[in-house]
């Protein structure tokens, strides 16, 4: 059912953009069918694919360097209340402002290339894992860690067989919550000191060669760049956590 609801919904999201296309009858809003011709000359003959996959690099290497420190972190913090009441002043000091403002003072320390837009998109999804994590974390029942403990259990079982557990949802609902984050900053920090990335394809061909199909098309592509992540989550969960799956 799932399924086919997507499938009805992508229908209708095609419809309405033809209708829009046709009633309006000017460049700028090529049809579904202008756009995919577009989408496949440059996927077969140009450097749109070049261009996702550079993307995709950018948001998969900030996602795992997100997930290796932020996870740990937010266990930690969750684990010891000292540790908490010193860090989490400075961490609701810094949660609650956009990332994106920070583009420019990244790219003016760090310069140009991937490394400036992984730290964006790394920001965003450590914040968001951090304190998911630590709330998680800090919500296990006393009487489950004692009971485990009972039992012989050091730092490292405990790690594994009850604050991993209970953490991986948490990693996982953030990490669906910031895709949609991500793939925007993604965007705006491809606009600056780049020539490779979706984001700078877009705005080149909508902005410099007035190429509107082929603009349409990278958007297309960022698209299903975002919707791969979020549905590579639910695969993820499904796999890592199927006693939520069957909750």
């Amino acid at each position: 059912m799932k399924r086919r609801n997507l499938l009805l919904a992508g229908i209708a999201l095609l419809a309405l953009w033809q209708a829009l296309a046709l009633a309006l009858n000017r460049p700028i809003l090529p049809t579904p069918l202008a756009v995919l011709a577009a989408l496949w000359r440059e996927l077969t003959g140009g450097n749109l694919l070049a261009h996702f996959l550079a993307s995709f690099w950018r948001v998969i290497a900030s996602t795992l360097l997100a997930v290796f420190t932020a996870a740990p972190a937010g266990m930690m913090l969750g684990q010891s209340k000292r540790l908490d009441d010193i860090f989490s002043p400075v961490i609701y000091l810094l949660y609650p402002i956009p990332k994106v403002v920070l583009v420019p003072i990244v790219l003016l320390f760090f310069g140009v290339g991937d490394l400036p837009k992984i730290i964006i998109i790394y920001l965003i999804l450590f914040f968001q894992i951090l304190v998911l994590v630590r709330d998680s974390a800090a919500g296990l029942r006393p009487e489950l860690i004692q009971s485990v403990r009972s039992l012989g259990a050091g730092r490292r079982a405990l790690f594994r067989y009850v604050y991993l557990p209970a953490s991986l949802p948490a990693v996982l609902t953030a990490l669906r919550q910031s895709v949609g984050t991500a793939v925007a900053v993604l965007y705006v920090a491809e606009l600056f000191a780049t020539q490779r990335g979706l984001g700078y394809y877009i705005y080149l061909n909508g902005s410099t060669l007035f190429n509107y199909p082929a603009m349409y098309g990278g958007v297309v592509m960022m698209s299903l760049l975002g919707l791969g992540l979020y549905f590579g989550v639910d695969v993820l969960e499904r796999r890592l956590c199927p006693w939520k799956t069957a909750a």
